[in-house]
């Protein structure tokens, strides 16, 4: 087993310790009760996403009309930046942070997937709680690369093909990681998003499932807002776990970055997690954190000590 203080080469960084998320989530909440306030829905977040739903499929409609630069330019710029955010908000959703009720959430999470093509809200739901309950447990934690997959994608070029097809790469992992059973919801997820695409293919014809599934493709690949998804685990320094990032691009990834504290309270909406980092700052402020997720992007490419097996995992 690989000390979580030895740079490994050929192996993750082993710890045989709880997720340290448990234990600060105890002590923060012994040091400021009033953290309480903070817990609770979001009620915005129902109206901006619904937004981000009407302006992706809007411009999806009018991509028939747009030639190849522009479309790609837009699809890039605009398209991916809001698939991006479409993806954290489902991510917020998945937390119970729109609505009060779980059934709700649900509902409104498979309404968000529309723009995202694949119906995938429902199993996201699944494997990020065990994410979180599970941070970093072999086999069961789906956001670990495998050991073939780390072992394959070295040097700077086997990280950047990775890296480009990163969304792919997390679509497809969970399958030989941990399957799970179909259960209702996600069963209601496949059969909506197959009529909801049925509905809308026929007026935005093939350019437009085009720009959804490139803009879906870009969004977890090289564009600044899908440094998060290295940003937030990848090992950067030795011996911490988990990672925030504190800059501009929270504004429009629902705080994202701020990972730390989301993982220490899963049941604070991003919104509000600024307002834990202010109220506890003895807990946050002498942890390593980013503040640019283009540079994160280049030190995961360019950094030979930084790899695929760049992560902290426990049995």
């Amino acid at each position: 087993m690989v000390s979580q203080k030895t740079a490994p080469k050929d192996d993750f960084y082993w710890v045989e310790d709880r997720e340290p998320h448990f234990d600060r989530r105890k002590e923060i909440m012994a040091a400021h009760p009033e953290v309480k306030q903070l817990f609770g829905i979001d009620k915005n977040l129902k109206y901006w996403t619904t937004l981000m739903v009407i302006v992706q499929l809007g411009i999806g409609l009018y991509a028939q009309y747009m030639s190849w630069i522009p479309f790609l330019l837009v699809t890039y710029v605009v398209g991916a930046t809001i698939a991006g955010a479409m993806f954290l908000a489902i991510h917020e959703i998945t937390h119970n942070l729109a609505f009060k009720s779980k059934k709700h959430n649900n509902i409104f999470a498979i309404f968000a997937n529309i723009p995202i093509v694949a119906p995938y809200a429902m199993s996201f739901k699944v494997y990020h709680g065990l994410h979180h309950w599970h941070q970093g447990t072999d086999g069961i934690d789906v956001d670990i690369p495998m050991v073939k997959e780390a072992s394959f994608f070295r040097g700077l070029f086997g990280k950047l093909t990775w890296y480009i097809n990163q969304i792919l790469v997390y679509a497809f992992r969970p399958i030989f990681v941990k399957k799970i059973e179909l259960d209702k919801w996600q069963k209601y997820n496949i059969a909506f998003q197959l009529v909801a695409m049925a509905i809308y293919l026929p007026f935005a014809g093939w350019s437009g499932l085009l720009y959804l599934l490139l803009s879906m493709f870009f969004a977890g690949s090289l564009h600044p807002t899908a440094g998060h998804f290295i940003s937030e685990h990848y090992v950067f320094e030795e011996g911490q776990e988990t990672y925030s990032y504190y800059g501009p691009l929270n504004k429009i990834t629902f705080n994202v970055g701020y990972h730390n504290e989301h993982h220490d309270f899963p049941t604070i909406p991003g919104s509000r997690l600024p307002k834990l980092k202010k109220m506890a700052p003895e807990f946050y402020d002498n942890l390593h954190a980013h503040d640019s997720w283009v540079k994160v992007i280049y030190g995961f490419l360019f950094n030979k000590d930084i790899t695929l097996f760049s992560r902290t995992k426990r049995k």
